[in-house]
């Protein structure tokens, strides 16, 4: 009888104790398993890049105007084309807002007799605005759009930036960055074809992509805010009209 009461009463201490591992075990597991959930949500917080924002493929030009001249721009399928005027200067369509860092991708076609670009970081002057470090010191026209230009040429210029309106130079010259204008990088424009852009612009770092070809790597701080502009040029007198297309033009804020 004793042996029998000693026998039930080890076997209860061994089943507790089963109980009390497994349900440690358990534990265990849900705080690895909460841990481990924890951690990769903050991971992925951490490494969640920035929503690419499609531009114009609504068919509407909602947050940019037409500024400094009066070429005009329609959207057709997606596509945004620029048409030059006769007496117009050039004409942009631009950002309303400023933005900073940013990349913006697009594909371009531009006739044969017609060069383009598109501005970043650049400004609207007011009346009477001499822009800083300007070659010519006559006030600008009111609304004009002046700064850095990423260029769409056929004449080995393609992703250069020219200071439009202000230096009227280019920035691999003022910031002795020839190096990267490589005879590769001269001739990455294609004529008569749609040709990939990249811009990608982080604090004082501007960089450019034509076809995958780097075309452009500087810095310069003197701009830390503009408006991004998509440029019909002005023509001469009596020629014309030319166009310009732009198409799954992509842009994301890196600020």
């Amino acid at each position: 009888m004793l042996f029998t009461s000693h026998f039930n009463t080890c076997s209860l201490s061994q089943k507790s104790k089963k109980t009390f591992l497994q349900n440690t075990q358990h534990g265990i597991v849900m705080v690895l398993i909460a841990f481990i959930g924890c951690h990769l949500g903050t991971t992925q917080a951490q490494t969640k890049t920035p929503d690419w924002t499609r531009w114009f493929a609504d068919g509407t030009y909602d947050g940019f105007k037409v500024v400094s001249g009066t070429a005009t721009f329609e959207i057709h399928n997606g596509i945004l084309i620029g048409t030059t005027a006769d007496d117009s200067p050039n004409t942009f369509l631009a950002t309303a807002e400023p933005v900073g860092d940013f990349e913006l991708l697009f594909e371009v076609f531009t006739d044969e007799k017609l060069n383009s670009g598109v501005q970043v970081r650049s400004h609207l002057a007011a009346a009477g605005d001499v822009p800083p470090s300007a070659t010519r010191k006559e006030p600008l026209a009111p609304g004009q759009l002046y700064g850095p230009q990423c260029e769409i040429a056929i004449d080995g210029t393609a992703g250069d930036f020219w200071d439009e309106a202000r230096r009227r130079n280019w920035w691999s010259t003022l910031t002795e960055t020839q190096g990267v204008r490589t005879d590769e990088a001269r001739n990455a424009y294609k004529k008569g074809e749609w040709n990939a852009y990249r811009i990608l612009v982080e604090g004082d770092h501007y960089r450019s992509w034509v076809n995958d070809v780097p075309t452009a790597d500087f810095r310069q701080p003197h701009d830390p805010k503009g408006h991004i502009g998509f440029q019909v040029h002005r023509i001469k007198p009596g020629t014309g009209p030319y166009s310009v297309r732009w198409r799954n033009v992509t842009f994301r804020s890196l600020d």
